[in-house]
């Protein structure tokens, strides 16, 4: 099984610099390129399944991403990136006086302090555990997934049985492709933030 990991396009929260998981932000006319041009990278690709987050951003990626295919979308909330509370759409300036305490708590301690009214990671990890399991039980070869930067980045370490805190080492990049390969339980990151044209024929990728 191949999973093809692709993280939406810019958008204006981006930009902005603000906390953006489970608020809605649009593409960015940036954004929106990116994501057509990594359609046409992967446009070699027989995907059999495209699972995508339930948010806007990811959405509008795949559809962009994947123009001209007759692919159904599945919709997967587990996909959605780390839920931040009263401090989504939110720029790390504000929080530092109107939430000063939680948020410097969190700063310094991040995966034991929970943004107010948020997901927190211990929660997150153990939603993107869940995905995994859900993943590894798929019988299709290729498998695309848009998602978010926590997610995929947090998914590649947990497939890799690396321990959470590990995601900081996957970091993805907006308009390039990633690929995770697994055969019988024994996991291998095939390529990272790829920019090229993926050239496939059976049972490999160049």
């Amino acid at each position: 099984m191949k999973l093809w990991l692709v993280r939406h396009g810019q958008t204006e929260a981006n930009v902005a610099g603000l906390y953006s998981g489970h608020s809605e932000t649009a593409l960015t006319g940036q954004g929106i390129i990116q994501a057509s041009q990594v359609g046409q990278l992967l446009q070699a690709v027989p995907f059999d399944r495209a699972l995508c987050s339930a948010l806007g951003r990811a959405q509008h990626t795949a559809h962009l991403l994947l123009e001209g295919r007759n692919l159904d979308i599945e919709i997967n909330p587990l996909l959605n990136e780390m839920h931040f509370g009263d401090w989504e759409m939110r720029h790390h300036r504000d929080l530092q006086r109107e939430d000063a305490e939680t948020y410097q708590a969190w700063c310094q301690d991040w995966q034991n302090t929970v943004p107010t009214n948020g997901e927190g990671f211990q929660r997150f990890s153990q939603r993107v555990q869940s995905l995994a399991e859900h993943l590894r039980a798929m019988e299709q070869e290729n498998i695309l997934i848009v998602s978010h930067q926590g997610v995929l980045s947090l998914l590649i370490a947990t497939l890799m049985g690396m321990p959470p805190p590990s995601l900081w080492h996957f970091m993805i990049e907006q308009g390039s492709w990633s690929m995770v390969e697994l055969q019988h339980n024994f996991v291998t990151l095939r390529t990272l933030n790829n920019r090229a044209a993926a050239v496939w024929s059976p049972g490999e990728v160049l």
